[in-house]
């Protein structure tokens, strides 16, 4: 009986007497036939999408089952919203997918789509794998289902895959199997997804995608890419793929023509896109994810580019079960937002009729591969146990709500639609239930055992490699392609004059120079973001890119951070090198999920399966003169550093900025790094160091042969000496650089010889450099030009800390204070002089 809270028993109950109500057709029908007369599917498949959502059912309860005794770590389940398996149907294997978390019946569907399109040697590997052992057969006269092969195409046909029934969540046995045969499908196509879903519930170091790290739905084998949003912070990615998808099926065969039409070299970064060129992006999510400004930003950014006829081939699938935890989602508000989307088209389909689903669904798929552009289809579900295993439903629902939400129980829905059709019968599918939640109970048995994350090591393993030897090799192979077979296209782009022949350089000229040389040697690198290309940016640093490669290669977006980040992360993930532009540092914090939540943790939750190069223009920092706010002077990156395997660059010198430029762009491609180089704006146009006129700030652009030896290793630093060298460190970056240059040649009027170490890197730190040279003097003067609190320099203390420093330190920091306009911002930044003042204070100890 129904209870006040839908409990495993409950649903379980629920399911075995309304499969035992259901009265045999008159006539058998034959499985290859049309489910009814003017269907789409079979009854096969759907017999086989039966299959796919009991399997996802029985992973809930097995879920629930796990929990009660302390060996489950993840109770969110599917439960309801199984009719996402005839959506997987309804697409294609290789259309890449970014699921939610209520997503086991597409997994499972996907799963054996995928199987049915392997080898003969996969196939037996597969099924050597599921084999039970042998003390853990099924009992005496049992027989284990028989698997048909899902069909692949769906333009011309359904792929079911596996779902998964409820089997009892309390501690008790499930039913064992009743002997009888069911007339097709099975739990074998289903047994590597279900493995996959049990070791991620109990967090076990053998599951294929994270390893233990999180549960989450994702395999590269199918073209799912694992994301652990709540909150639809996948969504930007999801049209950042769609968009890539599109820009890379436009490429020659080759992949390598630039939009100017200028053929370049095979650099880093020149892979093709790791889908098929007519790919559709597939993003699911729920209903209460539809008013996330994530969501709003990636519904809008497919508009509108779609409204200025750019083509972004994205299914968002919004399934729709009226709750958001607890909150309610007003009656229609999902359908009147939807609808409301420009550049949108919406479909509709009742989740709990897997024909009618499975038909709109491919309607939906095939429109938007043919026409490449989005569609949003809206999937009512219903949900069932809860939010979560700990969700006491009960203080927010009544009974009656409880009572109607299992009417419309999707996989009771497909069972009726089966013995209506005279498929089965109501004990043949039990059967199949019972069978089920028989072999996936073994399956939960075998991954208790196996072993979980050892140590941190194994933890923060797959979080961002770094392998310095490679990228210094894709440096100097850079170097030899530029000045060797890439020497003619690279003088060709440059207008005649390369940048080495152009003399002294500022800042934002180097930076210029560095990134044409980068899509030079990138095929596949893109730049973009908001005024980058017809205005070439704010400050000119991108300026003239646009006309030497194109506008596929150098473009304008939308003002939306959170779609500028979410298109960088799709393009990377797709196989393109992107290099986005932030305008502003206080910009970022917009959008900083994007780099936190969606950026740095891919790697991590996929064991580096999936990887999502990118390199982060941000201009940022203080001291802008006649333009000010703290808009536009944000002095604060504690967020970034604060982010595990995020690579944080800030080249203070036109000197550091190339070689600092060409680092970041080498790791992203070898390493699939993230990296954020942050552009100190006020040094943009510097050009003087300690007098008006003196150039001492500019510096020439090195030739290719030179690049070798000019590299920059991510994490060291730059050492200067002033006089001997022997008195004072001061340890700075960014615009602290210029300001303790100056105070040190100040000290040296005074006899003090001092070693100003330019970090470059923030994040990681140059640790080693660090304590190098602080060592050398035994005095540490920490010039900070971010806040005191959160700053730079708590990480450069810390690390002397840790290290055993016994010398003497001190600080100097920006007040904890948004940088306020014009000459008031001075009382709150450091200084030349308050550098002075404490290097004299430090060294008068």
């Amino acid at each position: 009986m129904l209870s006040d809270v839908t409990t495993p028993q409950d649903l379980d109950d629920r399911f075995r007497e309304t499969l035992a109500a259901l009265p045999a057709a008159q006539q058998r029908r034959d499985p290859a036939d049309p489910v009814t007369d003017d269907a789409p599917l079979t009854g096969a498949q759907v017999l086989d999408l039966f299959d796919a959502q009991v399997t996802s059912r029985q992973l809930d309860l097995a879920g629930r089952w796990l929990r009660s005794f302390g060996e489950g770590f993840y109770t969110i389940g599917s439960a309801g919203h199984e009719g996402n398996a005839a959506v997987a149907a309804a697409l294609r294997p290789t259309d890449p997918a970014l699921l939610h978390y209520r997503s086991g019946a597409f997994y499972c569907q996907r799963a054996a789509q995928a199987a049915a399109e392997a080898t003969p040697a996969d196939q037996a590997q597969r099924a050597a794998d599921t084999q039970p052992p042998a003390d853990t057969q099924p009992p005496a006269g049992t027989q284990p289902a028989t698997g048909t092969q899902p069909v692949v195409d769906p333009q011309r046909a359904v792929d079911p895959g596996p779902a998964a029934e409820p089997e009892a969540a309390d501690q008790s046995e499930p039913s064992e199997p009743s002997g009888t045969e069911p007339p097709t499908g099975g739990f074998a196509a289903y047994a590597d997804a279900a493995r996959d879903v049990l070791r991620g519930m109990v967090a076990s170091s053998q599951e294929p995608i994270a390893g233990g790290r999180h549960k989450v739905f994702g395999r590269a084998d199918l073209a799912i890419v694992p994301t652990t949003s709540t909150i639809a912070s996948h969504l930007p990615r999801a049209v950042g793929m769609g968009l890539a998808v599109e820009r890379l099926r436009r490429l020659d065969s080759a992949g390598r023509r630039t939009g100017a039409g200028v053929r370049v070299g095979s650099g880093a970064g020149a892979a093709h896109a790791p889908w098929p060129p007519d790919a559709i992006v597939v993003c699911s999510f729920g209903d209460a994810s539809v008013n996330h400004a994530s969501a709003t930003a990636a519904f809008n950014t497919a508009g509108w580019y779609d409204h200025g006829k750019l083509r972004i081939p994205v299914l968002f699938v919004c399934e729709d079960n009226g709750l958001g935890i607890s909150v309610r989602t007003p009656e229609g508000w999902v359908e009147a937002t939807l609808r409301a989307k420009p550049g949108i088209r919406y479909f509709s389909a009742d989740g709990a009729d897997p024909v009618q689903t499975y038909a709109v669904a491919a309607e939906a798929a095939a429109w938007v591969r043919r026409t490449r552009r989005p569609a949003v289809l809206h999937l009512r579900t219903v949900r069932l146990m809860g939010h979560a295993g700990a969700d006491a439903e009960s203080a927010y629902r009544s009974p009656a709500e409880l009572a109607e939400d299992l009417d419309r129980d999707p996989v009771a829905a497909t069972a009726r639609l089966l013995v209506d059709a005279g498929v089965a019968t109501g004990e043949e599918l039990l059967a199949r239930y019972d069978e089920t939640g028989w072999q996936v109970r073994r399956l939960a048995e075998e991954v208790l055992g196996e072993p979980k994350l050892a140590s941190a090591a194994d933890v923060v393993s797959a979080l961002a490699p770094r392998r310095p030897m490679r990228v210094a090799r894709a440096v100097a192979d850079a170097a030899a392609r530029a000045s060797g077979p890439g020497a003619g296209a690279r003088a060709e782009a440059f207008g005649g004059k390369p940048p080495e022949l152009s003399g002294p350089m500022t800042l934002a000229q180097s930076i210029n120079a560095a990134l044409a040389d980068g899509m030079l040697d990138h095929p596949q690198m893109a730049i973009f973001g908001e005024d980058v290309a017809a205005k070439g940016g704010v400050y000119g640093v991108t300026k003239g890119l646009r006309d030497r490669f194109g506008a596929a290669r150098v473009f304008d977006t939308l003002l939306d951070e959170t779609s500028v980040l979410g298109l960088g992360l799709g393009a990377g993930l797709a196989g393109m090198l992107p290099v986005p532009e932030i305008q502003y540092l206080a910009y970022l914090h917009n959008a900083e999920d994007q780099l936190r939540g969606e950026a740095a943790t891919m790697r991590f939750f996929s064991q580096g399966a999936f990887r999502n190069p990118m390199v982060v223009r941000v201009a940022g920092l203080a001291y802008q003169e006649g333009f000010g706010g703290h808009f536009h002077n944000d002095n604060s990156v504690a967020v970034l550093r604060d982010v595990p395997g995020l690579v944080v660059a800030v080249p203070a010198r036109p000197d550091d900025a190339a070689p600092m430029l060409r680092t970041c762009l080498a790791s992203a491609a070898v390493d699939g790094s993230v990296c954020v180089f942050l552009e100190p704006i006020a040094l943009y146009h510097t050009r003087d160091l300690y007098a008006d006129g003196d150039g001492e700030w500019l510096a020439g652009y090195p030739e290719p042969g030179a690049w070798v030896a000019g590299h920059v290793p991510i994490g060291r630093a730059r050492v200067y000496r002033v006089g001997s060298a022997d008195d004072l460190t001061i340890i700075t970056f960014g615009n602290g650089v210029r300001m303790s240059l100056r105070a040190a040649a100040v000290l040296a009027e005074e006899g003090v010889g001092t070693r100003v170490v330019d970090l470059r890197w923030l994040a990681p730190l140059p640790v080693a450099d660090i304590i190098r040279e602080s060592s050398a003097t035994g005095r540490v003067l920490v010039v900070d030009e971010t806040r005191r609190s959160g700053g730079v320099g708590e990480g450069v203390i810390a690390a002397l800390v840790d290290a055993g420093y016994v010398g003497a330190a001190r600080r100097v920091a920006a007040v904890d204070s948004f940088v306020p306009l014009g000459p008031a911002a001075r009382h709150v930044l450091v200084s030349a002089e308050a550098i002075t003042d404490g290097a004299r204070t430090l060294l008068a100890r």
